[in-house]
Parts: structure tokens; C-alpha cells; sequence
């Protein structure tokens, strides 16, 4: 005989789908999957259909400062990059004036 497939109402779907977006950080989807005895791909199918962004946790301190340091670093890199930028342009503009008093006919 065929196998009984078990059915979830929406309100079940939709707090399941809160406890695991706030277990993300701490377990695997297919942790929660078992300990809900839910089929994982059911899971997937309702993390897809469900999800809500403000139920996401907050990123972990370390990933926090991680991120933090990250952006320093570009920020300093972006810095020696201006500098470089206006050094070449500052450059180019006295080449322009070179060539222009070197270029005059000579009297």
C-alpha cells in the first residue's frame, strides 16, 4: 500500500520557518529538519516560500568585526589610490604645459 504523506498547515509552515531562520547561525538546516522530524526538502521549499528577512539574527560579533576591519582596509587602500590618482593627474598637467611652452616656434 501506499505510503500516508503527512500535511502541514500554513501556520505551521510559516513558525517552522522562524525557528530555523533563528537557528541558521547555530545548526544545519538539516539539523532542524530532523529535530522537527520535517522532511528537509520541505524545509527548503518553505524557508523559499515563508522567509522573512527581520527574523534573520543578527551577524555574530567576529563576523561584525571581521566585516569592520575588511572595510578599514579598502577604505586605506581607496585613500592610496586617490592620492596616486591626484600625484598622476598633477603630473600629467605639467607634461601638458611642458609640451605646450616646448611646442611654440621659436622666434
Amino acid at each position: 500500500m501506499g505510503e500516508h504523506r503527512q500535511t502541514y498547515n500554513e501556520e505551521f509552515k510559516r513558525q517552522t520557518v522562524k525557528f530555523a531562520q533563528e537557528q541558521k547561525q547555530k545548526k544545519t538546516m538539516r539539523d532542524i529538519a530532523q529535530e522537527l522530524d520535517v522532511p528537509l526538502s520541505c524545509l527548503h521549499q518553505w524557508m523559499t516560500q515563508f522567509r522573512e528577512f527581520e527574523n534573520e539574527p543578527v551577524a555574530s560579533e567576529d563576523r561584525v568585526r571581521k566585516l569592520e576591519q575588511e572595510l578599514r582596509d579598502l577604505e586605506r587602500q581607496l585613500k592610496v589610490k586617490d592620492r596616486k590618482l591626484a600625484d598622476t593627474e598633477e603630473e600629467l598637467a605639467i607634461v601638458k604645459k611642458a609640451v605646450h611652452i616646448f611646442s611654440r616656434p621659436r622666434p
